[in-house]
């Protein structure tokens, strides 16, 4: 496996249409990766399931301030 020292001085050499591939494609990946991490977290098993049942319990005591 090749170091970060490495994959950056790789990167470097790249044209910069490459780069501009490599960077629309660390995008993606990135963004795929923030997805599946909220569909796990806000899934019936997730752990920011507590968080809405909190706010809704919240809200039906009267227990909150809206937003302005």
């Amino acid at each position: 496996m090749m170091s970060l020292r490495e994959i950056q001085t790789e990167i470097g050499a790249l044209a910069v249409e490459e780069r501009a591939a490599l960077l629309d494609w660390l995008l993606h990946a990135e963004r795929q990766a923030w997805d599946e991490q909220i569909r796990g977290d806000y899934s019936a098993s997730g752990a920011g399931v507590n968080l809405f049942d909190d706010v809704d319990s919240q809200i039906r005591k009267g227990d909150f301030r809206p937003m302005e």
